[in-house]
């Protein structure tokens, strides 16, 4: 069972996708939202969530206080499973301060290549089996669609090797929940859109 953990949204449970998404636990989730949080980075964020399955880290972003989030999944059945979520949380919303949740249907790469934005927090939970190659074209492709001080959180399979950070992109750390490894990752220089 996957659910919206704290926020205005708070013990929501989402649907998942019957197949093709590895959800992210709650364990994982509450770990990375804590120290998001510490570092006061989602009260007005603009998230951007790649291969965002259910939709789950980008909602939960949204139900803590982002401004607006951006879903984007390529495979159809998760659309609509993201799409049924988000109108769930946006329901959850206090009168005035609901933010602008969106989903898109594109592949990432060509999402990150065709579309503008300049995005606070990205969240990055690709399939485990994608490729190391795939995975650094969409970090550079990133690159330019970040905002100035944007972070980055990349899940991978702690057996994968360390993915390559492109130009503009810096690891501040990782942190290893079983097999799970979550990369921290900072902007060092800002966008063009930003």
């Amino acid at each position: 069972m996957t659910r919206i953990i704290a926020g205005y949204a708070g013990s929501l449970t989402l649907t998942v996708p019957s197949a093709g998404t590895r959800p992210t636990s709650d364990r994982v989730r509450e770990a990375i939202f804590s120290a998001l949080q510490a570092r006061d980075l989602l009260d007005g964020a603009r998230v951007l969530d790649l291969y965002a399955g259910s939709g789950a880290l980008g909602l939960e972003a949204a139900s803590r206080g982002a401004a607006t989030v951006m879903l984007v999944e390529r495979s159809h059945a998760a659309v609509q499973v993201c799409k049924a979520n988000a109108r769930l949380v946006e329901q959850r919303a206090p009168r005035g301060a609901s933010p602008s949740i969106r989903v898109t249907g594109k592949p990432v790469q060509s999402y990150l290549t065709s579309t503008p934005g300049a995005w606070d927090l990205v969240f990055i939970d690709p399939p485990y089996e994608l490729g190391g190659v795939e995975l650094d074209h969409v970090l550079a492709a990133l690159v330019p669609r970040l905002a100035a001080d944007a972070v980055v959180v990349l899940e991978r399979s702690s057996r994968t090797p360390v993915p390559a950070w492109p130009s503009g992109l810096a690891l501040e750390r990782r942190s290893d929940y079983g097999e799970t490894a979550i990369f921290w990752l900072a902007a060092t220089e800002a966008g063009p859109e930003s």
